[in-house]
C-alpha cells in the first residue's frame, strides 16, 4: 500500500558524490581524462571532464556521533531515560537523537524530537524543537503557507510553544490558534466610557512638558511596589497631586496609555510603539503585570523576519523573555532562508548578541544544535556553518555535547580543507571520549603527507576495538595494491550498506578496461540503497559504453530525487546532461511514455519508472497524479524527503478541490494524523466521487487491526474505487489491496479472484498475494511456483526470493533467504530464520553470530529481541537486558520485548 515506509528526510550525498580533494595538491579538484582510447567523440563530449579515477575517490567522514558500540550506548541511553528527571528527559532525548542518527531512520529521530517537545519545560526549548519539528516537515512548500503558519497540533504550533509550564500529555491535541484570545471591543466605546468614569476617579496629574496627564491614584498604585510607595507612602510625591514625569523618558502618548491600562488592564488598545513605551516603563517601575501583558502582546505581533529584527533589540534591552523567543521562533521557522540574511546571522553568531541572548536564557546546546544542522546541510564548508558550530561548543555542557561539536568543527575544516584545524578538532572530541573522531584524524594527516602515521592510526584502533566496516573502509584509504582490496573487501563484509567499497571497486574496473563489470559492482549497492552519487556514476559509465538510454534514465531518476543535483563536480547541471543525452535518442510520444511506464511498472522496475515520470512531468509539470505516482514509487525507495516532496507538489499542482483534499490526506496519513487523512478523504467524496479518494479511505481505516465489520466496509470502498474511472496502474493496486483484504477474512476465493484480476492488467506484485492464498490452501507447491513467476518477472526481486522461502523446504529456503541477503542486505528476516534455525540445532554460537553480524550494522528491534531472547535461554541475563533496553530504545512500547525485559529483570533479580 502507499505509506510502507515514510523517512523524513533523504540525505544528500553529492558533496561526497566523488570527492575532489586529494593528497596531492596538483591532481587536488581535477578530473582525470578518460583512459579509454576507444571511446567515440560522442562520448567523450558527454563526458567532458574524462571518467572519474580511483586516487579522486574517498568516502565521507559522518559528521554526527558514532558510538563504538551502539548497542551498548543505545542501553545506556534507555536505563538513563527510566531513571532521570523530568526536568532533564527532554535534553536526554536529544542525546537520544544524536546516537541515533547514524542508523538513519528519519521516524526514529522524529520521534525522538516529539519526545524531547513533549518534555519541554522552559519557552526557550519549547520555541526551538517546535521550529526544528516543523523544520524537517518542510511544511513551507505549500503554497501559501507562511512560517507562523500552524499545523493545526500542539506539537508545532508557535503560539503554543510561548506558553511556559509542563503538560506532556497535551502536546499531540489541537491548539487554539484558530479562536480567537479576545472578544471584539468597539474600541470608541470603550475609550468614551472609560473618559467618562476618569473625570469621576482622577486625583493625581502626572506632568509631562507642559501636558496634564489625570489618573486615579489608587490605580496607578496598583501597578507596582515603586508606585505604591511613591504615592502612598512617605515620598514628598504622596502629598502632591501633580508630579513631574518629564524627564521619566516617557510621551504624554505612553503616559496616558498607562492610565488607560491601570483601569483596563489590556495593551491591544495601543500600536506597537505605545507598547514599547509601556514595556520601557513597567521595567523603569517594576510593573511585573504591565511589563508581562506588554511582552506576550508584542510576542503575538512578530509576524516576520523584518518585525523580528527590529523587535529583538527592544526585547533584549528590557529583557523581554517572550518577546525574544517570538523572534528567535521566526527566525528558526523561516530556515534555512533565514541563513542568508546578514542581520539574522549577526544574532547568532556575534559575541556581543550572543551573551545578550544567553543572559535571557535564549542562547543554548539546543539552539545551536538545530541551527548548526541546518548550516551544514545547506553548506558544509560555509561560515555560517563554523561560527554557528563554535557557538554549539560554546553551549556545550556535557561530555558528549562537547564530543559532537568538535567532531563536525572537524568535518567542516575538513571540507573547507583546513587540515590542521581540522585534526586540532578531531583530536579533541577523541579526548572527549569520540572514538570515531580517530578517523578523522587519520584522514587530516593522510591530507597533510603522513600516509603511512595515517595507516598505522587506523591500525591500531582495529586491533584495540572490535573490528567494524567503516575502520577497514579508512584504513584502505591508506594501504595499497591488494592490502587496499583486501581492506574494501572486510569493509563490505562488515557493513555491506557502505557505499564507497562498492564505488572504489566499480571506478577500479573502469580504469582496467571493464566497465560492464564496473556497472555489475555499482549495481549491487543501487539494487537496495538509492542514492544520487551512485546513480551518477553509473551513468557515466553508461555514457562511456555509448548506451545513452541507460544513462539518460539515471539520471532522471537522480534529478527525482535532487532536482538541483549538479554533474561532474557542479560543473554540468543535470538538466543540461538530459538535454544532451535526448538528442542521442528517439523521443517518446506521451502515449510512448505512458506504454514505458506500464512495462516498467509492471517490472518492478522503480527506478525505470521514476525516469519515465520524470519525462513526462518535464512535458507536463503541473499534472499531479504524476507527482503523486512519483511519491508512490520513492516511499517504496525509500527515499521519504523526496517523496514527501513530490506529494505536496501533487497537492500544490491540483486543478481542484477535492483532488486537493486527497492529497493532503496523503501527507496527513503519512505524518501520522489518521484521524485528519479520513475527514479529507471523505470531504473530496462528498464533493466528488473518485477511485483515489475511496483507496484513501479504505487504505486509512484498513491501518488498523480490522474487526469483521471494519473489514466489511474496507471491502466496500474499495469496490466503490474500482467502479470509478483509473487506469491500471491503480486499479491494479487495489485490486491486490481487495485480495489482502479478503485473505484476512478467510475468503480465500474471493481473493484469488482479485489476484487473478490484477495479474490480467500487468500488476505483477499480485503474484506473492496469490501464493499466499495457495499456500492457505495447502498448495505450497503452487505457492512456490507462483513466486517464481515473480522473481523471474521482478526488476527487484529481494522481497520475491524471501517470500518464496516460505514455500519450500529448509535447503531451499536456506538458498532463498542467502539470495535475499546478497540481493538486500537490510532485510532482517533472512538473518532470523538463520539464526531461529541454528538455535533449533542446539549451535547456540553461531546463532548469535549470524544476528551479532547483522546487528552490528544495522540494530533493528527484532533482531535485538531475537538476540535478547537467545541470551535469555542460555542463562546470560546480563546480555539479555543490554540487548531488551538498546532495542526497547528504538520502541519503548515494544510489548515482546518489554515482556522479555521484565521477565528477565525478575530472574536477574531472584537470582542475586
Amino acid at each position: 500500500m502507499h505509506g510502507l515506509k515514510f523517512f523524513d528526510r533523504f540525505k544528500s550525498t553529492q558533496v561526497h558524490a566523488l570527492s575532489p580533494q586529494d593528497n596531492n595538491p596538483s591532481s587536488r579538484g581535477k578530473l582525470s581524462k578518460s583512459k579509454f582510447t576507444n571511446c567515440s567523440s560522442v562520448a567523450q563530449a558527454l563526458l567532458p571532464y574524462g571518467l572519474p579515477t580511483t586516487e579522486l575517490l574517498e568516502p565521507p567522514i559522518d559528521s554526527y556521533l558514532k558510538p563504538i558500540n551502539c548497542v551498548e550506548s543505545l542501553a545506556e541511553i534507555y536505563r538513563r531515560l527510566n531513571t532521570c528527571s523530568q526536568t532533564d528527559k527532554s535534553l536526554l532525548c536529544i542525546e537520544q537523537y544524536s546516537v541515533l542518527r547514524g542508523l538513519g531512520d528519519p521516524k526514529l529521530l522524529r520521534r525522538c524530537l516529539c519526545a524531547a517537545r513533549q518534555y519541554a519545560i522552559d519557552v526557550h526549548s519549547k520555541v526551538v524543537l517546535s521550529a526544528w519539528l516543523r523544520f524537517e516537515r518542510r511544511e513551507d512548500e505549500f503554497i501559501g503557507v507562511s512560517s507562523k503558519d500552524c499545523s493545526g497540533y500542539i506539537l508545532e504550533c508557535p503560539m503554543a510553544a510561548l506558553v511556559s509550564g509542563y503538560d506532556p500529555n497535551s502536546i499531540y491535541d489541537h491548539c487554539q490558534c484558530g479562536q480567537d484570545c479576545f472578544e471584539a471591543v468597539d474600541n470608541k466605546i470603550l475609550m468614551g466610557n472609560e473618559c467618562s468614569s476618569l473625570e469621576e476617579d482622577s486625583d493625581v496629574s502626572f506632568c509631562i512638558g507642559n501636558e496634564l496627564v489625570q489618573c486615579a491614584r489608587f490605580k496607578i498604585a496598583s501597578l507596582s511596589g515603586p508606585f505604591k510607595a511613591m504615592l502612598y507612602g512617605s515620598f514628598v510625591e504622596s502629598r502632591r497631586d501633580k508630579i513631574d514625569f518629564s524627564k521619566i523618558g516617557i510621551s504624554v502618548e505612553g503616559m496616558r496609555a498607562v492610565e488607560v491600562y491601570s483601569r483596563t488592564r489590556r495593551v491591544d488598545l495601543f500600536c506597537p510603539a505605545i507598547v514599547l513605551e509601556l514595556l520601557f516603563f513597567a521595567n523603569r517601575f517594576c510593573c511585573e503585570e504591565l511589563k508581562c501583558v506588554c511582552d506576550a502582546h508584542l510576542a503575538s505581533m512578530v509576524c516576520g523576519i523584518e518585525d523580528a529584527l527590529i523587535l529583538i533589540d527592544y526585547g533584549l534591552e528590557e529583557r523581554a523573555n517572550l518577546l525574544v523567543a517570538s523572534c528567535l521562533q521566526v527566525f528558526l521557522r523561516e530556515l534555512p532562508n533565514s541563513l542568508y540574511n546578514i542581520k539574522v546571522m549577526s544574532v547568532f553568531c556575534n559575541s556581543e548578541a550572543r551573551e545578550r541572548l544567553a543572559m535571557l536564557g535564549h542562547a543554548s546546546f539546543l539552539l545551536y544544535y538545530f541551527l548548526s544542522q541546518v548550516a551544514m546541510e545547506e553548506n558544509m564548508a560555509s561560515s555560517a556553518a563554523v561560527m554557528l558550530l563554535e557557538g554549539l561548543e560554546e553551549f556545550a555542557t556535557e561530555k558528549w555535547q562537547k564530543a559532537l561539536a568538535l567532531h563536525q568543527l572537524g568535518c567542516v575544516m575538513l571540507q573547507r580543507r583546513e587540515y590542521k584545524g581540522a585534526q586540532f578538532y578531531f583530536e579533541a572530541a577523541v579526548e572527549a571520549g569520540h572514538v570515531y573522531s580517530l578517523a578523522g584524524v587519520a584522514r587530516t594527516k593522510y591530507k597533510q603527507g603522513q600516509q603511512y602515521s595515517a595507516f598505522r592510526l587506523m591500525n591500531s584502533l582495529i586491533f584495540e576495538y572490535k573490528p567494524v566496516g567503516w575502520m577497514y573502509q579508512e584504513r584502505s584509504l591508506y594501504g595499497v595494491g591488494r592490502e587496499k582490496v583486501m581492506d574494501l573487501k572486510t569493509a563490505t563484509e562488515l557493513d555491506p550498506t557502505l557505499s564507497f567499497p562498492y564505488k572504489f571497486r566499480a571506478v577500479m574496473k573502469v580504469e582496467e578496461k571493464q566497465i560492464r563489470a564496473a556497472i555489475a559492482e555499482i549495481d549491487r549497492i543501487i539494487g537496495f540503497k538509492l542514492s544520487p552519487d551512485c546513480l551518477e556514476l553509473r551513468a557515466w559509465f553508461f555514457i562511456a559504453l555509448e548506451d545513452y538510454e541507460s544513462a539518460l534514465r539515471d539520471i532522471q531518476a537522480l534529478l527525482t530525487l535532487e532536482p538541483k543535483y549538479l554533474m561532474f563536480h557542479g560543473r554540468m547541471s543535470g538538466d543540461h546532461l538530459v538535454e544532451l543525452l535526448g538528442h542521442r535518442i528517439r523521443q517518446w510520444s506521451l502515449a510512448d511514455c505512458w506504454m514505458q511506464l506500464y512495462e516498467r511498472w509492471s517490472s518492478v522496475d522503480d527506478i525505470g519508472s521514476l525516469a519515465v515520470i520524470h519525462q513526462m512531468l518535464v512535458n507536463d509539470p503541473a499534472k499531479s497524479l504524476l507527482w503523486f505516482r512519483q511519491s508512490l514509487l520513492l516511499l517504496r525507495l525509500n527515499c521519504p524527503k523526496a517523496a514527501m516532496r513530490c506529494l505536496r507538489l501533487a497537492r500544490n499542482h491540483s486543478s481542484s478541490v477535492h483532488e486537493r483534499l486527497i492529497y493532503e490526506g496523503w501527507l496527513l496519513y503519512d505524518t501520522g494524523h489518521r484521524e485528519e487523512a479520513l475527514s479529507r478523504a471523505e470531504k473530496s467524496i462528498s464533493i466528488q466521487r473518485s477511485f483515489e479518494a475511496f483507496f484513501l479511505k479504505a487504505y486509512t481505516l484498513a491501518d488498523t487491526n480490522l474487526d469483521p465489520e471494519s473489514s466489511s466496509t474496507v471491502i466496500q470502498l474499495l469496490e466503490e474505487a474500482l467502479r470509478c474511472p483509473s487506469d491500471g496502474l491503480r486499479k491494479g493496486q487495489a485490486l491486490n489491496n481487495l485480495g489482502s483484504i479478503y485473505v484476512d477474512c478467510g475468503k480465500l476465493d474471493q481473493a484469488a479472484d482479485c489476484y487473478m484480476n490484477a495479474l490480467n492488467i500487468k500488476h505483477t506484485r499480485a503474484h506473492q498475494g496469490l501464493a499466499r492464498v495457495y499456500h492457505l490452501k495447502n498448495q505450497r507447491k503452487a505457492a512456490f511456483e507462483e513466486m517464481s513467476k515473480l522473481i523471474e518477472k521482478a526488476h527487484s526481486s529481494s522481497s520475491a526470493y524471501e517470500k518464496r522461502s516460505e514455500y519450500c523446504d529448509r535447503e531451499k529456503a536456506k538458498d532463498d533467504l542467502n539470495m535475499a541477503t546478497q540481493l538486500d542486505p537490510l532485510r532482517t528476516y533472512p538473518y532470523r530464520y538463520r539464526a531461529a534455525v541454528l538455535m533449533d540445532d542446539q549451535k547456540e554460537t553461531e546463532a548469535l553470530e549470524e544476528l551479532t553480524k547483522a546487528i552490528a550494522f544495522k540494530p533493528e528491534l527484532q533482531m535485538l529481541h531475537l538476540r535478547a531472547a537467545f541470551y535469555e535461554s542460555m542463562g546470560d541475563k546480563t546480555s539479555a537486558l543490554q540487548d531488551c533496553e538498546a532495542a526497547l530504545c528504538l520502541d519503548p512500547n515494544h510489548s515482546d520485548t518489554l515482556d522479555l525485559y521484565n521477565r528477565t529483570q525478575d530472574q536477574a533479580t531472584r537470582s542475586s
